[in-house]
This record gives C-alpha cells, structure tokens and sequence, in this order.
C-alpha cells in the first residue's frame, strides 16, 4: 500500500467515524433542542387548571387573583414554602407545599459546594421552563447583602444557580414536587417577578425567635435572623 492508498483510507474511515459519531451524538441534542418550549407555552399548557384551583383559593381568603403581590416563606427545618398574599393592607395565608428534599443544614449559603439553602431575602429572577427538574424559579442568590458579608470576610466563589423546582431531589435548592412547581411557575408568571418575594429561614421564627445572646454570638447571621424574624411578624394566620 503507497502513502497516497494509506492516507485515501485513513480519511475515508475517519470521514465514517465522524458520520457514525453525529448520528449518535448530535441528533439526540437536535431533538432536545426541539423539544424545548417557552415560558409563554408552560403557562399555556398548565395555566387553565391552575387558574380555576387557585383563583378559589384565593377567593376563599378574600383575595383577588391574581393578587398584587405574593410572598414565599421558605422554612428550611419544617420543610414547608409557604404562600401568601395581598391586595391592599395585610397579608393573608394561601396554602403550604411541602419541601420534598432540600440539602444542608441551619446557617446561610457560604460558598460553592457547600450544599446549602441560602437563607435571607430574596427576588425571583428568572422562569426556566426547560430544567432538569421539570420547572423551575431562580433566586437572585448571591444578592447585595450576600455579596457585601463575602467581601468583608474575604470569601469569594459564593455560588449561584439556586432554584425553587419541581421533581424529588435537590442540592442546595427547594424541591417541592411537579404539580406544586407548576402552580407556584404560573402565579409568579401572573403577578409578576417584581412584586414576587421569597424570605428563606432556618426555622419558624414566628414560633421559636432568636434570642439577642445567641443572635450576638452569630455576629451578621444573627443579625439577619432578627430581620427575616422582625419581617415574618407580617405573616401570621
């Protein structure tokens, strides 16, 4: 076999190596893409049962839907995301779902990896209608309090990507299953992300405060717990 035999069969079985690895490979991608769907097509497709159960819900509370603002208890030890509401005045309690896994323990987000839920105040940022855990809500975590602890503790890689979604499992987000993700995506979608809180505690503060010796001892952690506490006076039923 000459050099010139060689190298002809040598692209040819590299030209059938690379037809076999797109088939295999890229079309599998090409289908995901396909099969992506937007935000408007979420709310689309679940938004007719959604409206009719929670609009009597909301009505059941006095409350229009959708109302002009919501507000999301996080309660990392009772594993429960509370939901309430408000037109004008105080806020009313609308329902409770049921935390199905979130990872870590007591005590803010520090860092990447540290696989914990933050804790504090937080925004809805973005609607991801395409996520591994069927629907998702990301939190605008690290926020401007988060960032300004990291810089005077000299912490950088705080990490991000943390999500309120569907399915069963989690790292350091709040699972709470695909029927309650599709609830929570359409209302959110409906009164809007700017008038849309989530407050994420280590506990019920309304029921078991912080005590100012132990809140000294935490330093800022202590200090944000007095405020998500003095915060949640608003949410009692």
């Amino acid at each position: 076999m000459n050099a010139k035999t060689g190298i002809g069969k040598g692209l040819a079985i590299l030209s059938l190596s690379l037809a076999t690895y797109a088939s295999s490979s890229f079309m599998p991608e090409r289908q995901a893409m396909a099969s992506w769907q937007t935000v408007q097509q979420v709310v689309k497709r679940y938004g007719p049962t959604v409206d009719s159960q929670l609009r009597a819900e909301f009505s059941a509370r006095g409350l229009s839907y959708p109302p002009a603002q919501v507000t999301l208890l996080g309660l990392k030890h009772e594993k429960r995301l509370e939901l309430w509401a408000r037109d004008a005045g105080r806020w009313q309690y609308v329902k409770a779902w049921p935390v199905k896994a979130a990872s870590g323990i007591a005590g803010p987000k520090l860092k990447e990896g540290d696989r914990q839920v933050p804790e504090g105040f937080y925004r809805i940022s973005k609607f991801n209608p395409n996520s591994n855990f069927h629907l998702s809500l990301k939190l605008n975590y690290p926020n401007a309090f988060d960032q300004l602890q990291a810089k005077h503790e000299g912490r950088k890689n705080l990490g991000g990507n943390i999500f309120i979604h569907g399915r069963d499992r989690s790292t350091g987000c709040l699972a709470i299953g695909d029927e309650a993700i599709e609830e929570l995506f359409v209302l959110i979608e409906r009164v809007g992300l700017v008038n849309s809180e989530v407050i994420i505690a280590p506990h019920d503060l309304r029921n078991r405060p912080v005590d100012s010796a132990n809140a000294a001892r935490l330093g800022w952690v202590g200090e944000l717990y007095q405020a998500i506490e003095t915060s949640m006076q608003e949410f009692r039923k």
